[in-house]
């Protein structure tokens, strides 16, 4: 966006505002990049146009500034008198006096025109305030999570502990810290922290995910040597159980394809077998390793390639 030559700045007591400062100041054109465009990369920056002409502006003026104010610096207000500075009004297209416009990252985000109720003014900012803490709060759980796969636990660690100090009850933020932990051995804190997900956001993929490795690690801790399981199923072939037994302990080896193969040569002798156990233990597999994990997306190719053969 480009704005126009600077004029002279006036003074909007006439609309009986308060005096400018950090959270409440008045701009100019020439001002404008700097005080909203600059300053609303650190905050969530509102934009009053108004003119010493509207009785409208002095209706809405102090109403606007008291609920900035209760944002306890969260919210800035920048006030532009249209009348000496007309430029910026112009591009911006306004239409009518007052509007007042959300600015976020050097961008307009939303607006309103006209005098409105405290309740208003508080739905709008909440509003705006509300999608741009859900940004930064998604990109916080992505960095994490960059940070995971590139095999920086401490780092991701940290980053989900820092989502959680702002919102302790995020359940991909927790979901996380438990995959850090469990990634580090750690399975009782790995526990610990999975069971502060609230009861409804335990199917949420993320907490299901996690979950699912839990219970992978706590079976491949009972599933013993693999000889005897190997024996039993050169032995009979169509010993399931035995092929399952064996599928948890290659699992635990990271053997995941080798895994794979064994449930799936079970499901394709008798996919109904004990309430179609091993296409249940496959689909636990997908979810411990990951919707994207390259044995995933092999692995449900080869499924559909034996259930619909």
């Amino acid at each position: 966006m480009t704005f126009g030559r600077p004029s002279q700045p006036t003074s909007p007591a006439a609309v009986g505002a308060a005096p400018a400062g950090e959270i409440i100041k008045d701009t100019t054109t020439a001002l404008f990049t700097r005080d909203v465009l600059e300053g609303s990369k650190t905050a969530l920056v509102l934009v009053h146009f108004w003119s010493q002409r509207s009785q409208a502006c002095k209706q809405l003026a102090p109403v606007l500034e008291k609920v900035v104010r209760s944002y306890g610096g969260k919210v800035q207000l920048v006030r532009m008198d249209t009348d000496a500075h007309p430029a910026i009004a112009g591009q911006l297209r306004v239409q009518s006096l007052p509007t007042v416009y959300a600015f976020r990252d050097g961008r307009p985000l939303d607006g309103f025109a006209g005098p409105q109720p405290e309740a208003a003014i508080k739905e709008f900012i909440d509003r705006a305030v509300g999608e741009d803490a859900g940004a930064d709060l998604q990109a916080a759980l992505d960095s994490a999570e960059q940070a995971f796969d590139a095999g920086d636990l401490q780092g991701a660690a940290e980053v989900f502990g820092a989502v959680l100090q702002e919102e302790p009850q995020n359940p991909v933020a927790l979901a996380g810290l438990a995959k850090c932990y469990l990634k580090s051995n750690d399975l009782e804190r790995a526990e610990q922290t999975l069971e502060l997900v609230a009861p409804d956001k335990r199917s949420m993929t993320a907490v299901a995910s996690v979950q699912a490795s839990i219970d992978l690690v706590k079976q491949a801790a009972n599933a013993g040597d693999m000889v005897p399981l190997e024996a039993a199923i050169a032995a009979d072939p169509k010993n399931h159980q035995a092929r399952i037994d064996l599928s948890i302990a290659l699992a635990a080896r990271d053997r995941k394809e080798d895994a794979a193969t064994q449930l799936l040569e079970s499901i394709r002798q008798d996919r109904k077998w004990n309430d179609e156990a091993a296409r249940k233990q496959l689909v636990k597999f997908f979810d411990a390793w990951g919707a994207k994990d390259p044995a995933t997306l092999d692995g449900r190719r080869r499924l559909s390639g034996v259930l619909f053969s």
